[in-house]
């Protein structure tokens, strides 16, 4: 079965020779709505992750993506972790280890995946360039959205990587981003930049910096799920005042293994960010979670859903649940025809 990544090649190969698609269908054009202040075609489109260069976001676009997202990019250039990066797991829906499979179901929207990327970037001078290329390739009524995310060493305070995240931020805007997302967690990434969302004094420090480094272009925070609500409502309040947006869930940690009881990515990743159908459920609570939250502390985020949408009834579940726009992460993927049909729903 051929799918638009190649698992079982390098972040490299699937970087200069993906993603491997056929040609577009007819892509249905409901009236257009409003997102972040700006007129899209639809408010939905791809979370960071799918789309690693402007090749990958022009062939999306013609698909009727709409919201389309940059891979995370840093101020230095990063290696991905060593294959394998992706996986497909069994859709077991319980809380201890998922383990992986070679067998997928006949129905693809049931597909559950594992991956372990460790967000790889290509250099500034290199992203920079290839953002204004991406952007040039949109049409009317379709988003840039610009992921990023900052480098620490090992010595650095809270003021350093506040810095690099607003350096990044800043260069992303410049290159023609409409919106520019702060990637404040990563499922497999152990250092600092994997959990700003867990320091709320952190997290308010990095968005202000990020703010005043973007002027007026919009404004994500990418985040993971909450050990508690009171930790939840401490970090939308300390952000607010700097954000536009939240865009939640960047995956969910499992413990990822083969049969025989081996980590899949190993011994130093255990643990990986697992996507699709086995995370939709939990996902669509915790929208829900943080559309009360916003609600009843009066704040003014928007809020982005990601998380297992394979079908148009996933979509249905975020919107009902209050999202305001919805991303899909591994099922394009997969389904990369997916926007069609949502958008023939709409």
């Amino acid at each position: 079965m051929d799918f638009s990544y190649d698992i079982t090649a390098s972040y490299r190969d699937n970087f200069e020779q993906g993603p491997h698609l056929d040609e577009p269908p007819p892509v249905p054009r409901p009236a257009q709505e409003e997102f972040l202040g700006q007129k899209v075609n639809s408010r939905l489109g791809i979370a960071a992750g799918l789309l690693p260069n402007a090749r990958w976001i022009s062939a999306y676009a013609a698909r009727g993506w709409d919201l389309l997202t940059y891979k995370t990019v840093r101020s230095v250039e990063r290696a991905c972790y060593p294959v394998p990066n992706w996986v497909f797991v069994d859709a077991d829906t319980g809380e201890g280890p998922v383990y992986a499979t070679d067998n997928l179901p006949d129905d693809l929207a049931q597909i559950s995946s594992a991956v372990c990327f460790g967000m790889p970037s290509m250099a500034p001078s290199f992203w920079r360039e290839d953002i204004a290329c991406a952007k040039e390739s949109l049409a009317e009524g379709q988003q840039l959205i610009v992921s990023v995310v900052a480098s620490p060493e090992s010595d650095w305070g809270a003021a350093q990587v506040a810095d690099d995240y607003a350096q990044c931020a800043a260069w992303a805007a410049e290159a023609g981003a409409d919106v520019v997302e702060a990637n404040y967690s990563c499922p497999n990434v152990c250092s600092a930049e994997g959990q700003v969302y867990m320091d709320v004094e952190l997290a308010g420090a990095v968005t202000k910096a990020v703010r005043s480094g973007i002027g007026g272009v919009s404004l994500l925070l990418k985040i993971g799920v909450f050990p508690d609500l009171d930790l939840q409502r401490a970090f939308l309040r300390a952000v607010a005042d700097a954000a536009d947006g939240i865009t939640l869930v960047n995956g969910i940690s499992r413990e990822v293994l083969h049969a025989d009881g081996r980590p899949v990515f190993g011994e130093n990743y255990v643990k990986a960010g697992v996507l699709g159908r086995i995370i939709h459920e939990p996902c669509v609570a915790a929208l829900g979670e943080a559309r009360t939250a916003i609600e009843e502390e009066n704040l003014d985020l928007a809020l982005v859903a990601v998380g297992g949408v394979s079908s148009v009834a996933d979509y249905q579940d975020f919107t009902v649940a209050g999202a305001d726009a919805v991303l899909c992460g591994s099922s394009p993927m997969y389904l990369p025809d997916l926007a069609a049909e949502i958008k023939a729903s709409l």
